[in-house]
């Protein structure tokens, strides 16, 4: 099977095709990262994107579930540079190619992944069409179509991945939280439940009322895909939970989402964090932790009230990478504390989290 990726621009970057035989169109992003391919194509924050993989070989310790962050993957398509199909590993289920096939994800193989994410950080996210096919296909019409291929983040996409209903775990434990799932990964649902409090996770949309119903402690505002700004329901929300006075700890879209609801203001970067090492400094401290990140809007800090400060800032690029509020429990962090398979340098944030729980 061949494989083509074809860019608003026009440039073609043909290769070998794996995985499904489809046509599929989103942002094309990358990803760093040396291990982790399972956590990243689960993760329900790539909902929308093509995701290019930097790192040369992948595939190489197959698949497990025991990896996923959700229940599929969630990338509309993939993009290496060499595909691993003998995958060496005690705990692998499936090769990447026969697991992507399954879940009708194509992928393309071959392909100078250092060099097209060079052209993405020079140009910036890029909208692409990434088809496989056996015989031929038609350049021309593609990249006809791929100069008119729709913005993905214009769509509410958290909407079509949020949990359809509530579910309540650690249902005998008295203290409990509230878990907005705007895309939830299944690591921020575990590091909550090994710290033995109830947890009530609701889809994004879920009526304040609802969510009050369940009496909660505090509420968790989850990471989740694409522009925060069409969360307007769930920025609703958490204005009227601000109002109770309420522990609030957003994570990754949390942090827009709370940063929102404070009468801040959000915009998109150019090229997005997606990769597990990037740094990020604690305001008011020597410390800096290295994070794992995946998303492509940021907070404006200068537009957030005064009760606000910056709590952590990239020290790549000196974007927000968290929030507090001066008197009251409400904070977040735009990278992910429950990172896995790492780094675990920041999960402490989920301690001091349920120590304020009302």
């Amino acid at each position: 099977m061949k494989a083509v990726l074809v860019l608003e621009d026009g440039s073609v970057w043909p290769g070998e095709g794996f995985g499904a035989f489809a046509k599929v169109s989103g942002e094309v992003v990358f990803n760093t990262g040396m291990v982790g391919y399972p956590e990243s194509i689960t993760d329900p924050s790539y909902h929308g994107q093509i995701l290019c993989q930097t790192y040369p070989l992948i595939g190489n310790y197959g698949v497990s579930a025991k990896s996923f962050e959700s229940d599929k993957p969630k990338i509309w398509g993939y993009i290496v540079s060499e595909l691993c199909d003998t995958p060496s590993h005690a705990t692998s289920e499936k090769t990447l190619d026969h697991w992507l096939k399954e879940n009708g994800v194509p992928g393309i193989a071959g392909v100078d992944t250092r060099a097209l994410t060079k052209k993405l950080r020079v140009h910036g996210v890029m909208l692409g069409i990434l088809e496989t096919y056996f015989k031929k296909t038609d350049l021309r019409a593609l990249r006809q179509e791929a100069r008119l291929i729709p913005d993905p983040n214009k769509r509410h996409l958290v909407a079509e991945v949020t949990a359809k209903k509530i579910k309540v775990y650690n249902k005998d434990v008295t203290k409990g939280v509230a878990l907005i799932d705007c895309g939830a990964k299944a690591n921020i649902l575990n590091c909550l439940l090994k710290r033995n409090i109830r947890v009530v996770r609701v889809p994004a949309d879920t009526d304040f009322r609802k969510i009050m119903d369940y009496t909660p402690s505090g509420v968790v505002i989850s990471n989740g895909p694409g522009d925060p700004k069409q969360c307007a329901a769930t920025i609703a929300t958490v204005k009227k939970i601000m109002q109770e006075r309420l522990p609030i700890f957003g994570i990754c879209l949390g942090n827009q989402i709370l940063g929102l609801a404070a009468g801040g203001n959000t915009y998109k970067l150019k090229f997005g964090h997606r990769s597990q090492n990037q740094p990020c400094r604690e305001e008011g401290t020597k410390r800096c932790y290295i994070t794992s990140q995946n998303h492509g809007f940021a907070l404006e800090v200068k537009s957030l009230p005064k009760d606000w400060r910056p709590w952590f800032t990239n020290a790549n690029d000196q974007t927000n990478e968290g929030i507090i509020h001066r008197r009251l429990p409400f904070r977040s962090v735009q990278f992910h504390p429950e990172a896995a398979p790492g780094p675990t340098d920041t999960e402490f944030l989920f301690d001091q989290f349920i120590e304020v729980l009302l």
